[in-house]
């Protein structure tokens, strides 16, 4: 039986839900993203020739008592503390609470709240659950003096935990049976704050920039911030563009990225009335068909990056890094399709969850504040603004790498890329 849309359980499991037959016409909305796409690539391979992006060395200081009050322990303190408590509110009411996401408020916590609010917080105030983190609070209260010293990450271990720390969470929320059970959630949460303390006992606090895949997502985000840190520890307000390119090179990072953006068009795809009668009707089972469709979305989106890759060595000359040195430029388009996936589910479940979790009664029913032309074309902008900057990051890497006969055509390959993911992006939206 297909679960009607309106369902909460529905709503939780796949973003918005339908998100066909918008208000859009195709033909306006691809022109407009291949114009952009061609416009964006021409101008800067006419005006961009030199580097000028420099990471984490630039930014304006904010002033001297703003650092000192936002690096102040009290603060500090105070944000773990409020991670910590709502993380146990959520545990009460998984444990206690009815097994009704209409009437329980922790799955839209989870789902809602954290996943996709995680979003417009790092991008207001950069990698925030470094500091709300509850792992890293009960980490720091199960320390002790005299706690054996830590052993240092291996090299090759990267982000590869963190990327597989949100297949597993993406595949709780979008394949699992049951994703807003809260068994399932319990024991999901529970053992997985576990496996994290566990490794973080062995390798110090430093294990969860690489392990903890909330923090390693948003981290991601944040380096679209405004709010960042220089090498030199100074909180600057910045060029976000400086903040994507300090994105760390690290093992795993393309994993990562490609995670959130495969889940993320699976999301898209998993509504549609073909995929569900396939689901429905496979031979292997609704579960198993839906991971290999989570686990192929991820895998095509890997495999058409890699291909740029090669392609972009094969064009440029060989480089130490190809694989992740445009990494970061698939950010700004993992970013769009949050956007556009999760605008509705954020403003319309994000205020069901407070209201449920405070217990008011007779509240009105939360309404999205664009009509469906309106959420239509916010969609759409935001797919198509991603691969802009997404062109924008790539090309200013490609100039700092590669000679400049071999920049600008190194770069057809990465816009190749990007026209595909527009397809995709878009097609998931408007049919």
């Amino acid at each position: 039986m297909v679960q009607h849309p309106a369902d909460p359980l529905t709503v939780l499991a796949h973003g918005i839900g339908s998100q066909h037959d918008l208000p859009v016409s195709p033909f306006y909305a691809f022109a407009g993203a291949f114009t952009a796409l061609f416009v964006s690539f021409l101008a800067l391979a006419l005006l961009w020739s030199a580097s000028r992006f420099r990471g984490d060395r630039s930014g304006i200081a904010l002033p001297a008592g703003f650092q000192r009050a936002a690096d102040a322990p009290a603060t500090r303190t105070t944000l773990r503390g409020l991670g910590l408590a709502t993380a146990l509110a959520v545990l009460l009411y998984l444990l206690l609470g009815p097994d009704d996401p209409a009437r329980n408020p922790a799955p839209g916590a989870v789902y809602v709240l954290l996943w996709v609010g995680l979003v417009p917080v790092s991008l207001l105030f950069g990698p925030a659950w470094r500091l709300l983190s509850p792992l890293r609070a009960v980490h720091r209260l199960l320390s002790r003096p005299g706690h054996p010293v830590a052993r240092p990450l291996p090299v090759r271990l990267g982000q590869w935990p963190a990327a597989a720390g949100l297949f597993a969470f993406t595949w709780l929320e979008l394949v699992s049976p049951d994703p807003a059970s809260t068994t399932a959630l319990l024991i999901a949460l529970t053992g997985y704050a576990a496996v994290q303390l566990l490794f973080a006992a062995r390798f110090g606090e430093r294990w969860f920039a690489v392990g903890d895949a909330f923090e390693a997502y948003s981290a991601l985000l944040a380096a679209l911030s405004p709010l960042g840190r220089r090498s030199d520890g100074r909180l600057v307000l910045r060029n976000p563009f400086h903040g994507l390119d300090a994105t760390p090179e690290r093992p795993g990072l393309v994993a990562t990225v490609c995670v959130l953006l495969g889940s993320t068009a699976y999301d898209g795809f998993s509504d549609n009335p073909s995929w569900i009668n396939a689901i429905q009707t496979s031979p292997l089972g609704r579960t198993s068909t839906a991971t290999l469709g989570l686990l192929g979305s991820i895998a095509l989106v890997a495999a058409l990056y890699c291909l740029c890759a090669a392609v972009t060595r094969l064009v440029c000359g060989p480089h130490p890094g190809p694989l992740t040195a445009f990494a970061h430029s698939l950010v700004p388009i993992a970013l769009g399709y949050l956007v556009a996936h999760y605008f509705s589910l954020l403003v319309v479940e994000g205020p069901r969850t407070v209201i449920m979790a405070l217990g008011t009664d007779n509240a009105p029913e939360p309404l999205s504040p664009l009509d469906p032309g309106g959420l239509a074309a916010l969609q759409v902008v935001a797919v198509v603004t991603g691969h802009v900057l997404g062109v924008i990051a790539a090309h200013d890497r490609s100039v700092r790498l590669f000679p400049p006969a071999r920049a600008v055509a190194g770069q057809l390959p990465m816009l190749a890329l990007m026209i595909t993911y527009t397809v995709g992006g878009l097609s998931l939206l408007l049919n």
